[in-house]
């Protein structure tokens, strides 16, 4: 684990409390990478909510799990990505077509591959989460 990239921290947290089971989990430092990321595993039913609390140096996200994680992770070295190049890494990524989400960072935000691809857009690779 990196002690250098919050996203991966938070990711690797994220899959070690679903593979025990755990209801909920806890990660910091908060950011507004990682809380815009979470948006996206909340709006794809990957996780079910989460709050940031603000009162500890640093902050922490408190996730709440939905159990429909199987695997997360970041993508390193964060590979840039033409709007037209986001098949291959799908193949390398996740297990099918169709079947779990690269999340992407572009010009416009945080969004999902598939969305970026609708919008027309590049950008670098986060991670991946099915």
């Amino acid at each position: 684990m990196s002690l250098n990239n919050p996203i991966a921290n938070m990711m690797s947290k994220i899959l070690n409390a679903e593979k025990v089971g755990k209801a909920e989990c806890r990660t910091a430092p908060c950011s507004r990478p990682g809380e815009k990321l979470l948006n996206i595993l909340k709006e794809k039913g990957y996780i079910t909510d989460f709050t940031a609390d603000h009162n500890t140096p640093g902050g922490i996200f408190i996730i709440k799990l939905a159990g429909k994680i199987n695997k997360c992770g970041v993508i390193s070295p964060n590979f840039n990505v033409h709007r037209d190049g986001y098949e291959p890494y799908e193949k390398r990524f996740l297990p099918a077509k169709g079947f779990g989400i690269i999340l992407v960072t572009t010009a416009k935000g945080v969004m999902t591959h598939e969305e970026a691809i609708s919008k027309g857009l590049g950008g670098r690779l986060l991670g991946y989460c099915y």
